[in-house]
């Protein structure tokens, strides 16, 4: 009696762990992993900023050509946005945004011309990042719907593989976009862009990352044209401050 006391005590303590190390760990997977809206949410919240100031630089490669424009820009919120040329090729020459419309300012001329139409699918200042780049700062959140693919292991850090459609009636530079996002910094380090028939356009990577006052950043962006043989440009952010003061002129 008292070993098949103990047969029974074994094949119950044997059911329970079983219990527990099939069930918990999956629960525990699932209470850990987050929705496409959670992940975007983090993502929107990380970058998105009530004002900015920054010193950057362009370095904008096509074939054996490499040209560098260096800039300063003042971002206040997702309305308003200066950026003024300091290169000597370039200097003086400014873009303002507001609200959703862009202007552009040539010093030579003295002339204020507005960007729209399908200029705003060209490249700024020669770059691979287009006028429409530079106009969108709405959160992604508002622009896009998202869904969650899976996650993948990008350049050794685990990322969260989103796929995104532009929403009804937004206007956006890329109608469909796939996104390797930090899981735990939340911050894009790879995007493939689309145009809505599917067809890549271009290639957007994350070379360095930065940090300044809790907020992660892309310190280093190169941005690839896939429909230019060579042709690619590099965002290297210098200097950043958030929350500043905006100079009023």
């Amino acid at each position: 009696m008292k070993r098949e006391a103990r047969t029974k005590r074994e094949v119950w303590v044997s059911v329970a762990l079983w219990l527990i190390l099939s069930i918990a760990p999956a629960g525990a997977t699932q209470a850990a992993e987050l929705t496409a809206k959670e992940i975007i949410e983090k993502m929107d919240e990380n970058a998105y900023m009530a004002s900015a100031h920054l010193v950057a630089r362009l370095v904008i490669k096509a074939g054996n050509r490499e040209v560098t424009k260096e800039m300063e820009g003042w971002v206040a919120g997702q309305e308003k946005a200066l950026v003024t040329f300091l290169n000597p090729g370039d200097r003086g020459t400014k873009y303002l945004k507001l609200g959703e419309e862009l202007w552009m300012f040539f010093p030579d001329a003295e002339d204020l011309v507005k960007i729209s139409g399908h200029m705003l699918k060209q490249g700024m200042m020669g770059s691979d990042f287009s006028y429409q780049d530079a106009l969108e700062s709405e959160k992604m959140g508002e622009l896009y719907e998202f869904r969650l693919v899976g996650t993948e292991s990008y350049e050794g850090v685990r990322c969260y593989v989103l796929e995104a459609t532009a929403l009804p009636g937004k206007t956006v530079s890329y109608p469909v976009r796939r996104m390797w996002v930090d899981s735990e910094k939340f911050v894009a380090l790879k995007e493939e862009l689309f145009a809505a028939s599917g067809k890549l356009l271009k290639v957007s990577q994350v070379e360095e990352l930065k940090e300044r006052g809790g907020r992660v950043y892309a310190g280093k962006v190169v941005m690839e044209d896939k429909l230019k043989r060579g042709s690619s440009t590099t965002l290297i952010i210098d200097k950043i401050e958030f929350d500043v003061k905006i100079p009023v002129a």
